[in-house]
């Protein structure tokens, strides 16, 4: 990703119709102590059913902005108002939070917002977290 560099917006609803029909579980591929961008990805239930989808914590100015004032600026405007901001970023689906990087229960209010983005109930909804790096 070069650093402060515009980033595409995804519509929620151009997320596979599974993210918003069945139990979903969104998955750490490391710690949250790797910085300002988390790896990940969304699971169902079903064979096939997996989408690439990190966390992007859009407040990491060092040693360069991760994206630009203008994607930054959206990403708080979205957030006060109880969404969250889908990117397309480096070809995975990236969720653009407010901060520098990341604690759990920013994790779990991030992937709730998903939820209520694509028509879901939040509490069908999980989040596993990995303890290492």
């Amino acid at each position: 990703m070069t650093a402060g560099r515009a980033a595409d917006e995804l519509d929620p609803f151009d997320l596979p119709d599974w993210v918003g029909e069945v139990e979903v579980t969104w998955v750490a591929e490391h710690g949250l102590g790797d910085g300002h961008r988390v790896a990940g990805g969304l699971t169902g239930p079903d064979e096939g059913q997996s989408l690439p989808c990190d966390l992007l914590a859009v407040d990491q100015a060092y040693p360069a902005p991760v994206v630009d004032d203008a994607t930054r600026t959206r990403v708080h405007q979205v957030w006060q108002h109880g969404q969250v901001l889908l990117l397309r970023l480096d070809e995975r689906t990236t969720l653009a939070v407010p901060g520098t990087a990341f604690a759990a229960e920013q994790v779990l209010d991030s992937m709730a917002r998903l939820a209520r983005a694509v028509g879901a109930d939040p509490r069908r909804w999980s989040v596993r977290l990995s303890l290492g790096r």
